[in-house]
């Protein structure tokens, strides 16, 4: 089957709408692009990890509806701009779609990640490079955390510098459960992950159990306070969250750390560093351990007087 889209150009203040009423009209999909992409004019969307931005909408967007080849575009359209009440039918313009290997084009577009000295991150449909290398099977998914932003890749890293055979490590804000399972491949002890959505704690277990590292315990937080790991401390605690509630949890994951223990933090922007330490600051010195494309890990170790020195 081959499909037609139906591409509008509109104001940011009807996308959302827009594109809300034309599926409701008969749309397969839709989405919302820059329509000044490519342009001096073009503005990027971003948010920091695991947060979308509120609206993805841009002053100039450009809403882009898939529809089968045989349904009545037209219909469609002024239906949608009725249903919305615009005072007249939006211009568009129409552009066919090929029928492709959906699932084979999208599976093309995620090859094997490299990140530190010997960690590869391969989705299941790929082959890994270098076999003998530290392997995790993970594809692209809903839970945040495949190894491509630049925080996981900091604390993925600050992990491989740092092994610690037998130590206990604590992942708060699992997501994907990437984390834990780098810990646990290069030999940590007793591994816990936690996180707010149960999603991420479904998506986490399932990794696990692909990667042979099953005995990690993921724990949603209530859970987790009712586990045998209520009072525990860990010799390792990394949190890649977001700055925000990094600040807030100050107190409970310091309270985490073993006595010379690690606390590794990422989710912060390089400008945000300091407003995160100084969070810290009463429990645990941090400082900057590595800083890439803008973001950072903070490192710290309970009982020292001193923050540990960038790498």
């Amino acid at each position: 089957m081959n499909y037609v889209e139906i591409v509008i150009e509109v104001a940011r203040d009807h996308a959302e709408a827009l594109s809300d009423a034309l599926m409701e009209a008969g749309a397969l999909s839709v989405s919302v692009e820059d329509a000044d992409e490519g342009t001096d004019a073009e503005k990027p969307l971003f948010g920091e990890p695991g947060m979308e931005p509120e609206e993805a909408a841009w002053d100039h967007s450009r809403v882009v509806a898939l529809t089968g080849e045989d349904a009545d575009q037209a219909a469609i359209v002024a239906d949608a701009a009725a249903a919305i009440s615009l005072a007249e039918v939006p211009k568009y313009t129409l552009r066919g779609v090929e029928e492709q290997d959906w699932v084979r084009l999208t599976q093309s577009q995620f090859d094997p990640i490299h990140i530190g000295k010997n960690i590869w991150v391969v989705p299941s449909w790929h082959e890994a490079p270098d076999p003998d290398a530290l392997i995790l099977e993970l594809d692209p998914g809903l839970a945040f955390g495949t190894g491509s932003h630049p925080t996981t890749r900091l604390c993925m890293e600050w992990l491989e510098a740092h092994p610690a055979p037998g130590k206990t490590v604590l992942d708060y804000g699992c997501g994907s459960g990437i984390l834990a399972m780098v810990a646990k491949k290069l030999g940590a002890g007793a591994v816990a992950g936690v996180d707010i959505d149960p999603q991420a704690i479904e998506s986490a277990r399932d990794n696990a159990q692909r990667n042979q590292v099953g005995e990690i315990e993921y724990f949603l937080p209530d859970s987790f306070a009712a586990s045998a790991h209520a009072n525990a401390r860990f010799d390792t605690v990394v949190a890649n969250i977001l700055s925000s509630p990094l600040k807030l949890m100050a107190p409970m994951l310091s309270g985490r750390v073993a006595e010379g223990g690690s606390l590794i933090l990422s989710g912060v922007l390089a400008r945000q560093a300091e407003e995160v330490a100084a969070a810290y600051a009463p429990f645990i010195k941090l400082g900057v351990w590595a800083e890439l494309d803008g973001w950072v890990a903070l490192h710290g170790v309970l009982g020292s007087d001193t923050a540990p020195q960038a790498r």
